[in-house]
């Protein structure tokens, strides 16, 4: 049997996810806290982080990585290769979902074997900590009259976790994420 390696599973474990959730941006190997997580997929509704555990990896670092994930995204998956399938529900919290991958006809084929529930957990000082300045600026000018130019950006998260509601703070990581625009390295 050919071992699936995570360079054969993430584009088309991307059409798959485009294909359950519509809407979605990726954004790969984003640093959270002291671990990196393979994918982070912004969805209308959030933050999702993804972990790849092909069938060449081991669990050695998924402990820490799933408390890095955890303070990071709304709802996570761990996408797993049918090596690990017996031992994953030992590996990651009740609340994550998982996905399992095999390869079918040469192709690998994606089955959600347990939805992924809301994380409570998840922080929202650390996912206002994905945004650029530029975007954290325009988060604050639609509730924060004082321009604070000057001030880092850890200063403007704060001042956003203080004045503005939490799940506007919410929808709004989210809009500013799916508006991102790299090739000129500034929010659209």
């Amino acid at each position: 049997m050919k071992l699936l390696y995570d360079k054969d599973i993430r584009e088309p474990l991307f059409f798959f996810l485009e294909e359950v959730y519509g809407k979605v941006r990726f954004f790969e190997e984003k640093v959270i806290g002291k671990s990196r997580a393979d994918v982070m997929m912004v969805t209308e509704d959030g933050l999702v982080g993804i972990e790849i555990k092909s069938d060449a990896d081991t669990y050695a670092r998924l402990k820490g990585q799933v408390r890095s994930y955890n303070r990071y995204f709304d709802r996570n998956y761990v996408v797993i290769g049918t090596s690990h399938a017996q031992h994953i529900f030992e590996h990651v919290p009740e609340e994550w979902g998982i996905i399992t991958v095999e390869l079918v006809g040469g192709a690998p084929d994606f089955y959600i074997l347990r939805k992924p529930q809301p994380n409570p957990k998840c922080k929202l000082k650390d996912q206002l900590s994905f945004l650029w300045r530029a975007e954290l600026d325009h988060v604050k000018k639609d509730y924060i009259r004082f321009k604070y130019a000057d001030k880092s950006k850890d200063f403007l998260r704060k001042k956003i976790l203080e004045k503005v509601p939490e799940e506007e703070i919410r929808r709004r990581i989210v809009q500013e994420l799916f508006e991102r625009e790299y090739t000129t390295g500034k929010p659209l």
